[in-house]
């Protein structure tokens, strides 16, 4: 792996809403790498775009993310 192909340098980040978007990242990237060809994942798209089993399992994917980047974060919990 070449370190243009390293995109993610740290779990860590500022508020639960970054977090998200990290997470959302992530399946993205995870969904490009099992698929890698673009124009196949474009054509893929209205399928489960229409079909609320697989949006359900891409929000399951989601979710699984954010728990990952969310320990890393230890929950956003501040000392007081």
């Amino acid at each position: 792996m070449d370190n243009k192909d390293i995109w993610l340098d740290t779990l860590i980040t500022n508020t639960p809403q970054e977090g998200r978007e990290l997470a959302i990242k992530m399946a993205r990237k995870s969904i490009a790498a099992i698929q890698t060809d673009a124009e196949t994942r474009k054509k893929l798209r209205s399928d489960y775009a229409n079909d609320t089993a697989q949006l359900i399992a891409s929000a399951n994917v989601i979710a699984i993310e954010f728990q990952t980047v969310a320990a890393a974060n230890n929950y956003w919990k501040t000392e007081k």
